[in-house]
């Protein structure tokens, strides 16, 4: 679902399973809130979008500009980012 970000770029994303997440899910996303600006991360579903850079992480939401897709905000309980440590 795109919001008011998509007029300047960007896209805010949501998963079709958004209301039923279960504990192990839940557990998961808490990884994503040690996701700082500048960390490299890539989207699990998503491999053609390329190497992700993390541009924020404010209230649950993660800005992430991806080589092949561009600029994109996700609901960091919906998403697990895979941090790339190369």
């Amino acid at each position: 679902m795109a919001d008011a970000r998509a007029e300047q770029g960007s896209e805010v994303l949501r998963c079709g399973h958004c209301g039923s997440l279960n504990q192990r899910e839940e557990q998961l996303s808490d990884l994503n809130a040690m996701l700082e600006p500048g960390m490299l991360v890539r989207h699990p579903a998503e491999p053609d979008w390329g190497l992700g850079q993390v541009q924020s992480n404010v209230g649950g939401r993660v800005t992430v500009n991806f080589e092949h897709r561009g600029k994109v905000v996700f609901y960091g309980d919906h998403v697990v980012l895979q941090m790339v440590f190369d």
